[in-house]
Formats: C-alpha cells, structure tokens, sequence
C-alpha cells in the first residue's frame, strides 16, 4: 500500500522525501499527457488522484492543472485552482494569466496581472508575452505601449520572446509603423516576430508587403510554423492569388503543417475563393482534428457556393461535435439563408442565437434585413430596423435597399435614403444603390443629384473589374477595355459568341444600364462589360479543358448573369464567376444560385 505524507506538507517539497517527490512528478507528467490529449476525463481523474493523495497544492502540479483547464477551454475551472494556491510563485501567476489570454478573456487577463504586480511579483518573459497578447486582443495600443515601457525598465526588452510579442501586438492593434521599426531594430528575431509581422500586414490589406516579408523569411530559412502558413495563404485567397496558395500548400505538405487546423481553415478560404469548393471539401475531410475556424470556413464556404442543403447539415455537425458556435458562425448561417431565400430557417438562426447568450449585433441585424429584403418581406426588416437596439449601420441600410432595388420598391428606397444620408460616414456603395434606385425608376434628376452629393463628399464609385489567373499572371478588365494585348481576338470571339447565343435565345435586358441614353447605346455599353471580356479571353486563350474562374470587385447585373448562362450552354464550357458577394456556377444555361441572388 502506497503512503503519502499528510497534506500540510505538500506546499514545502524541497524538505519532502524522494517517494513523495516522485509521486507529484509523475502526476506532473500524467497531466502534460492529458493536455496535449485535451482529455478531460483524464484530467479529471487526475485531479481527483491529486487531491486525494493530498498534492494538489504543490505549486508544478497546481500549474499543470491550471494548463489542462486552460487548453481544453475552461478557465474558470483552472481559476478555481489558483484560488485554492496557498503559496502562489511566480509560475503560478504566469499560469492564470495565460490561461486567460489563450481563452478570450485579455480584461480579466490584464486585471490579474495587475494583481500580481500589486502582490510583489515582477513579470518574467513568460507572463509579458502573455499580456502582450491580451493588449493585443483588444486592440489597446495604450495599455500596451505600457506594458512595453514596463518590459524595458525591468530588462526584457531585449528578450526575443518579449519582443516577438511586443511586435505581434503592435500589429494587432493596426500600429504597423511601430511593429516594423521594432521589428527592425530586434537583434534577434523569432518565428511569432516574422509572423505577427506578416500577419499584420495581411490584416491591413497590405498583401503585397505581406507576401514579400514571408519570402524574405524564406530566404533567410527561417522555420516558420502552421501559424505563418495560415496567414500567407489567407493573403493568397483575399488576392485570388490561387496557384501561388496552391505552392504555399506544398510547403505545408513537406514542413508538416498541412493538417494543421489553422491551415486548414486558411487552405478552405484558398480554395473557396478560388472558385474550387471540391478542394475546399477534401481540406476540411482530410484534418482529424477541427477548430471552431475550421467549421466556420467550411460554413461560409457552401453559403458563397450556394450550398445550402450542406450548410445546414455542417451547422447540426458541428453542435453534435461538441462544438459551441459564436458569433461568426451565425453570421455564415443566416448568409446561406439570404442567398436561398430561406425565411423561416433565417428566422430560426436568428432566434438560435439566445440559446447560446450571444446578443446579435449590428452584422446579424444586417444579414437577417437581407434575408426579408431578397425575399421581397420589405415592410418587415423596415420594422426589424426600427427594433434594433442600437443605430442602424450602413451594411444594415445597404441590406435594405438591395431588397428595394430587386423587387423595385422605390418608395420604400427613397424613405431609406433620407436615413442614410443622417449617417455620418457613408461609403460610395451605399451611396450608389440609392442613385441606382432612382435610375432604375427613370427618375433620373434624383439619380443626378444622388451623384452630385458623391462628387460633393469627394467619394468616387468603385470602378468595376474583373480578372482572371493564368499561371504567375493576372489579367484584368474594366468595361470596354481594349488595353490587353489580346484585345482584338477578345472582341472578335464575343461577336462570334453573340450571334450564337442570339440564335439560342438570349435577347439583352438594357434596363440594367442605369443611364439616359439611346437602345443602342445601352446593348453596346452592357455587350462589353468587364467580367464578359474576361470571358471571352479564357475562351481565347485557355484550352478546351481547363476551368474558367473569373473574380469580380462588384455585384453582377441581371444581364450578364443571363448572358453568362447562354455562354455556358453555346460553348460547353463550365464557367465559375465570384462577384463581390458569393460564387455562381454556370453550367450547360444553369446557374448554381437558381437566379436568387
């Protein structure tokens, strides 16, 4: 029978025998096991063999149980723990606050290092990187410019792990000029310095600078880890830079990370945008183990994709995984429900929400709005608007007038326009839906004005492109654009493919060309538009088999998606177009979004 000394002694393990010592060791490295395992069970186990052998309260096992708690999502339990620490070191400190920080709680994080400065204890290079972090989460450049003038007075500034935080959160609070002048002047850089630098460029939408801070990592062989990878390739399907995600996957396969979860979720948006929701499939089929970001991916993949049906069943998945869907996760859902025009299931994600204690914001008003709106129940997001707790956003008034604008409600758009206008910073897309609607009305002296106050504010509209990979190359087109060097045989094919789809039935719909001018004007401005001319380049220039994905900045008109389903069943080909929106396949004169979008 094993004997163990009486619990009072368990808090002075240097004066305790070696059997004793061994005992608490082993419970140590049984618990490091259950980590990595994220078993709670076993954890459980353990921390009951623990108490009852009376160890507990020795400061390495309270902090491996502290780090079980942390990493299987529960740091209230692992809270508990450190409340009942008669002793606390430093190492005990540095426990709680990083289980705070990696569980999304940086306040209560930041408050207990608070408590720990008041108690005595001097940070160390573990618990400033933790806080760092937490600064970092919430964007407090402030709190952590102070946190950064701490780590220079104590020393640590010096310190690569320090630093490497101190530089992931300068980016993460925007302060990229700081992060990079930091980030120059370390002596010694790490893998978290190279890929907070990276990813903050990423974040800011500098992909450029992005990407050549990851080659420049490259060159200097820098072993860089699944996080690094997740966020370069991020970079790649934001730019639609698909064969360039497709080589960084190749580096994940020969480094290791390819079934990393943070490159999986990365890997699904890479394939997503790039008009390939198959590889997307296999990515999320292929990881054993998935996180939340994974399922949400996966989620707003099948919505952008049109499908549905799989999103449902990916959302009932997920909950019988064990997985507590947050606030993303709605979002992914009740956009699949807009862009299927599912009402009631829209009204049933929506109230969902509560179940979880997640309070809809601004985004889920936004997106239920667009779900009445697309469904032509206008009177009804007109009421939800009004019910929202706090100020309507212009995504909620542009979700609204979308709907306006399809089902040609333009009183209804005019009363939603003199909301607008009350905004105090409004964007060209808004402002432009209004103009549209009262073009679309032949009201155009109102169209006009809709515009002046554009050209008054000093807002241009964005300028409408489309453009397609091909290999290192990306080619782009604006409407009428006779730029490429391709130009002739471009104009050439979509005369020939015209006479084509003519003779199969299709006849233009002029009303989308939103100007006062003449019938044909108005064929010859909508024959030439952007993502057409992209077209007929692939149709020119890539062979028969090849996969034709076209990337568009703005929302399709109604006649080009007409003529694209023409141009699918004249030439057999299958042609995939991305529109600011979601993805529309085209195929044999179908679309995969049933013409509701």
């Amino acid at each position: 029978m094993r004997h163990h000394p009486p619990a009072a002694d368990v808090t002075r393990p240097l004066l305790l025998s070696n059997p004793f010592e061994h005992y608490y060791r082993n419970i140590c490295k049984l618990l490091r096991s259950a980590t990595l395992a994220r078993s709670l069970l076993r954890g459980s186990i353990l921390h009951a063999g623990a108490i009852t052998a009376g160890v507990h309260l020795v400061p390495l096992v309270s902090h491996h149980l502290i780090a079980l708690y942390s990493k299987i999502q529960l740091p209230l339990v692992a809270l508990q723990v450190f409340d009942r620490i008669p002793n606390r070191t430093i190492t005990s400190w540095s426990s709680i606050i990083s289980a705070f920080a990696q569980n999304e709680l940086p306040v209560v994080s930041i408050v207990y290092f608070r408590h720990m400065l008041d108690s005595g204890i001097f940070p160390d290079d573990h618990i400033l990187p933790s806080v760092g972090k937490a600064c970092g989460i919430l964007g407090r450049s402030d709190a952590g410019r102070g946190l950064h003038g701490l780590a220079v007075k104590i020393g640590y500034d010096g310190d690569v792990f320090v630093g490497s935080s101190l530089v992931d959160m300068y980016s993460k609070c925007g302060e990229l000029r700081e992060a990079r002048r930091y980030f120059d002047e370390m002596p010694k850089r790490n893998v978290v310095s190279w890929s907070g630098m990276i990813c903050g460029y990423a974040q800011e939408g500098d992909n450029r600078e992005a990407l050549v801070l990851f080659k420049k990592a490259l060159w200097e062989k820098l072993d860089v880890n699944d996080f690094t990878f997740s966020s370069i390739l991020r970079v790649c399907g934001n730019t639609t830079l698909f064969e360039l995600g497709r080589q960084v996957q190749g580096l994940c396969f020969k480094t290791g990370f390819n079934l990393s979860s943070f490159v999986g979720s990365s890997l699904i948006l890479l394939y997503s945008r790039g008009g390939a929701v198959e590889g997307a499939h296999h990515v999320f089929r292929e990881i054993p183990v998935k996180n939340l970001g994974m399922w949400n991916a996966m989620l707003i993949a099948c919505a952008q994709h049109g499908d549905t049906g799989k999103a449902f069943s990916l959302f009932e998945e997920m909950e019988v995984s064990g997985f507590r869907p947050n606030f993303i996760t709605f979002l992914c859902i009740l956009y699949a429900c807009s862009h299927a025009g599912l009402v009631k299931e829209g009204k049933h994600y929506f109230e969902m929400m509560n179940k979880y204690g997640i309070e809809p914001g601004d985004q889920h008003y936004a997106s239920m709005v667009d779900v009445l709106g697309r469904a032509g129940k206008l009177q009804e997001a007109l009421s939800l608007i009004e019910s929202m707790p706090m100020p309507p956003t212009e995504s909620v008034w542009c979700a609204f007038l979308t709907g306006c604008r399809i089902h040609g409600e333009t009183e209804l758009a005019a009363h939603a326009a003199d909301k607008v206008f009350e905004l105090s910073d409004i964007g060209s897309g808004l402002h432009v839906l209004v103009a549209n609607a009262y073009a679309a009305a032949g009201r155009y002296e109102e169209a006009a004005r809709a515009r002046k106050m554009l050209r008054d504010r000093g807002v241009r509209k964005e300028t409408g492109l489309s453009w397609v990979e091909d290999g290192t190359r990306l080619h782009t087109f604006a409407v009428g654009d006779r730029t490429h060097e391709k130009s002739e045989e471009i104009y050439r094919k979509l005369e020939e493919l015209g006479e084509e789809m003519e003779r199969a039935g299709y006849v233009a719909d002029t009303s989308f060309v939103l100007r006062e001018v003449d019938g044909e004007e108005k064929e010859r401005t909508i024959r030439y538009h952007s993502e057409r001319l992209a077209i007929a380049f692939c149709l020119v220039d890539f062979p028969p088999g090849r996969p034709i994905r076209i990337m568009k900045n703005l929302r399709m008109c109604g006649d080009c998606h007409s003529a694209i389903k023409f141009m699918s069943k004249c030439t057999g080909r299958v042609i995939t177009v991305r529109d600011y929106s979601r993805f529309h396949r085209f195929e044999d004169g179908k679309c995969s979004c049933n013409d509701y979008w």
